[in-house]
């Protein structure tokens, strides 16, 4: 399908989109351009499931105009753009023109950062599914099964075993295809799973972090899940092994009350959501007009949470970077020790 009727498709989609959404008088105006950004993310999204659009990605770009009075008037100055897959992938799933960086599954991110074939995923333990025989709209063995379908996984985290020039180091990352990547008690033992792996072969341990928080199928036995890794995590630091974390879209809920701001170094992936509870939860309880940008990582960072944000093509020299100097592998930093105890033995001596 050519990407002009696509564009005009999207145009009259989002005009309905967008006009139901202002349709009442009383309406916040953050929560209209809140809303209207899940609407555009799910139109993203259209291109992965419809054939028709099997080979175009939309990107949306538009701009929402508001005038003084009760009802906000809208202004679509750009209806989107048809992108090759093939040209995003190329692209290692970043948007050459906004810089939106993409979820990716897990392989996909370890074969970006750590090269095709260049590391060992190992098999976890899973527990019994549906310990609580959870049932709302549809089943958890049902929804588990869709999922592992869908990811190719069996839980929503993969661990694995690679090395980064010369470098070994065990590596954890979620999947959010994997209900929303929540945490529940098989993603909890994948993580101490990775964490034994690493201390048993004194590697430093990498998280890419992805989720909306814990799994409330599980009831309490998920919410085990934030003080398991945070042992598990201590126990890392008992043996004196780098422990980094990358903050990926989306983080959120009990995944940043434990195991996510736990690190020796945060680094974040541009425009990254890094929350606990939701933005209109908090403006709703503050009562506050919240600053732009709120809960990004570009914000986080700003406030202390995050300590480096780093583009996806940049990630693999980043980390080898900061593991050489945390492991004390860095001749240029060993070097630069010495001087600076040279130094300090001289002026001792000049002072006695």
């Amino acid at each position: 399908m050519s990407q002009k009727p696509f564009q005009t498709e999207v145009s009259q989609l989002l005009k309905l989109i967008i006009h139901s959404l202002y349709s009442h008088k009383e309406i916040y105006l953050r929560e209209l351009i809140s809303n209207s950004s899940d609407a555009l993310d799910k139109l993203r999204y259209l291109t992965m499931t419809d054939d028709k659009y099997k080979d175009i990605l939309f990107e949306p770009k538009i701009t929402i105009e508001f005038e003084e009075g009760d009802k906000p008037t809208m202004t679509i100055t750009d209806t989107g753009i048809g992108m090759s897959k093939k040209d995003l992938e190329d692209n290692l799933w970043v948007c050459p023109s906004c810089n939106k960086h993409h979820r990716i599954s897990p392989r996909q991110r370890f074969d970006i950062i750590f090269g095709k074939n260049n590391y060992e995923v190992l098999k976890t333990p899973i527990p019994q599914d549906d310990p609580l025989g959870w049932n709302d709209s549809k089943p958890y063995k049902d929804r588990l099964k869709s999922a592992r379908k869908k990811t190719g996984m069996e839980c929503g985290m993969m661990v694995i075993n690679t090395n980064i020039q010369s470098i070994k180091v065990t590596v954890i990352a979620s999947d959010f295809d994997f209900v929303g990547g929540s945490i529940g008690a098989a993603e909890g033992e994948a993580f101490l799973y990775g964490i034994q792996h690493a201390i048993e072969n004194q590697q430093p341990f990498v998280v890419f972090t992805s989720g909306g928080g814990m799994r409330m199928m599980e009831s309490l036995i998920s919410l085990s899940q934030m003080t398991r890794t945070t042992l598990a995590i201590n126990e890392l630091k008992k043996n004196n092994l780098p422990y980094i974390v990358v903050l990926t879209d989306p983080t959120a809920g009990g995944i940043t009350a434990s195991y996510a701001m736990l690190g020796d170094i945060h680094i974040a992936e541009p425009g990254a959501l890094i929350a606990f509870a939701g933005a209109r939860v908090i403006q709703g309880t503050v009562r506050e007009e919240l600053p732009v940008g709120f809960q990004r990582s570009e914000y986080v960072e700003k406030t202390g949470f995050v300590d480096l944000i780093v583009e996806r093509k940049d990630l693999r020299e980043k980390i080898r970077v900061l593991l050489s100097i945390l492991l004390k592998k860095n001749s240029a930093i060993n070097s630069a020790t010495n001087e600076t105890s040279e130094d300090s033995r001289t002026l001792t001596k000049a002072a006695s």
